[in-house]
């Protein structure tokens, strides 16, 4: 493949000033995620100390194998949540190595209300989930939770994605053949219990973990009997009688030792076998995309210029170079592992997208996982272009992509609005894994353009009434609404409700679609099949 040659010069004043301005936002989201992990009340940490418990990362670092990397997701889930009373929606999730093997891990945390679930706890744990099922990845449990934050009780129960889907997807991953473990440090009070429960191995601290669907002042208040925590659901109760549990550790650092040594019997998947090749770095410096993105979100660039900073060896097989030329198509590998790109240069017309629709044809005739980096403010509207079909070219786009066979892998690099998200594979659309860097936003349009097209809507109804305009409502109304909406469209508000699987900081983007294409490839995938195409 030939090399991408970059136009980009980083003496200019353009680039200086981009670079600040990025690096000022990684600040920002390395400050925030590190509040996330570790700010916690004392008297949280002196409890956990008391009870000789670990704090939650500890039992993950100590779990992993050394040296290898862990891939968090959505660290900053519920920061704009709760009053800010639940970092990282009181749960960690990621994926590492544990005794070789690829793994997803689950693991509550503690100095956070004792654990407990929030409505946002559950919907990362049913991502996890989601995610353990796509890619057919073993799960660990690390459990330590006081049960449903019942102040929040009608959100956590009744909804089809919330608490049940939790064990639902448990009992599925079985059928499944992928394998649970669950390492019980702390209480699996109420539907907790069902997480040990429903995995396929579990090991219980004695002292500190129990299992019960009634703690014993729930016991007591329901049948009018006294129970100790032991009695009730202990260690060596469930081991010895009634084999909820499997195996009694001494403490935490047995538990994990035990843990590692479950994990090391279980065999390793067949992964399917994707085109690799020996991978090498970018020929250009990652850090230089700081000075590429815009400080601006309506400010254009060229997204050869990302590729150029994320893929092997800054190659790239360019697809179609000279027709729809908004929608930059091409082959390159990324750690090795070749994929297919499709990355905005402007909005989506009609030529755009039907390459673009064509282009995942072809990855999906030859096995080759999609990669989405998304800058985009849509499909083109107008007269001329509904007139040429816009939207049946870009339906025949959103099929295609719906229903392609191969991993797909999304990052919003900047903008994404309107049906150009869906076309460029977002949530809704059932991707591997969806990241956002800190300068992205998301929305089904900008601000600016909803506040005119709201002023617009009401200075047409006042005149249908036979009012009069009054310029300084229109004004207000539109300096409302551009403020609603910039909270809205924020990167962080939009990870905060587990829009994605977490924010990067642009220069770890080529190292998490690595790990996340690796473990994609544990899925086996079928034929391709689609729907119907409008011509």
């Amino acid at each position: 493949m030939d090399r991408l040659q970059s136009t980009i010069s980083v003496s200019s004043e353009a680039f200086r000033r981009h670079d600040a301005h990025n690096r000022r936002l990684v600040v920002e989201l390395r400050a925030r995620q590190e509040a996330a992990r570790h700010q916690r009340p004392a008297r949280d940490l002196e409890r956990l100390a008391r009870q000789k418990k670990m704090p939650a990362r500890q039992r993950i670092e100590k779990l992993l194998d050394p040296g290898t990397p862990f891939l968090e997701l959505s660290t900053l889930a519920a920061n704009m949540a709760y009053g800010g009373d639940a970092p990282s929606a009181s749960s960690i999730v990621g994926i590492g190595v544990v005794a070789g093997r690829e793994v997803m891990i689950r693991a509550d945390d503690p100095t956070v209300k004792g654990g407990a679930w929030y409505p946002l706890t559950m919907k990362k744990i049913v991502r996890a989930l989601d995610i353990a099922m796509e890619n057919r990845l073993p799960v660990v449990h690390l459990c330590d939770s006081a049960g449903g934050f019942l102040p929040l009780q009608s959100e956590l129960f009744p909804d089809k994605y919330v608490g049940g889907r939790i064990f639902r997807n448990q009992s599925l991953l079985s059928k499944m053949g992928v394998k649970q473990l669950a390492l019980v440090f702390g209480h699996c009070t109420a539907g907790g219990a069902y997480i040990p429960g429903l995995s396929d191995y579990s090991v219980i601290v004695r002292g500190s973990g129990a299992v019960f669907l009634g703690g014993p002042p729930l016991v007591k208040a329901a049948t009018g009997e006294e129970v100790t925590v032991e009695e009730l659901g202990g260690a060596e109760m469930h081991t010895s009688v009634s084999g909820t549990c499997d195996w009694p550790a001494d403490n935490e650092e047995h538990a994990i030792a035990l843990g590692r040594e479950i994990v090391a019997q279980w065999g390793r998947p067949k992964k399917w076998e994707a085109q690799w090749q020996a991978p090498e770095p970018p020929l250009y410096d990652p850090t230089e995309l700081y000075g590429i993105i815009p400080d601006d979100i309506k400010t254009s660039f060229d997204m050869r210029e990302v590729i150029a900073r994320i893929v092997d060896g800054s190659r790239f097989h360019e697809y179609k170079p000279n027709y729809g030329t908004t929608l930059v198509c091409g082959f390159a590998h990324i750690w090795g592992f070749k994929v297919g790109i499709l990355a905005n240069n402007g909005v989506l017309f009609n030529d755009s997208s039907i390459k673009g629709a064509h282009f995942i044809e072809l990855c999906n005739q030859n096995n080759t996982p999609l990669v989405f980096l998304q800058n985009i403010t849509g499909y083109m509207v107008g007269r001329e272009y509904e007139r040429r079909g816009i939207t049946k070219d870009g339906a025949k786009m959103i099929m295609a992509q719906t229903c392609s066979k191969v991993p797909k892998f999304t990052v919003m690099c900047n903008g994404s609005f309107g049906a150009g998200n869906y076309g460029m594979c977002g949530r809704a659309f059932d991707g591997r894994f969806l990241f956002a860097w800190p300068n992205s936003q998301i929305g089904v349009m900008g601000g600016d353009q909803a506040a005119k097209t709201l002023a617009e809507v009401k200075i047409n109804q006042i005149r249908r009434n036979g009012g009069d305009v009054d310029p300084q409502e229109i004004e207000a109304l539109i300096s409302q609404t551009r403020a609603a909406y910039q909270q809205q469209l924020s990167a962080y508000y939009s990870t905060s409700e587990l829009w994605d699987d977490g924010l990067l900081d642009p220069v770890d983007t080529r190292n998490a679609l690595g790990m996340a294409i690796s473990v994609s490839l544990n899925a086996p995938i079928g034929e391709p099949g689609y729907g119907v195409f409008r011509f």
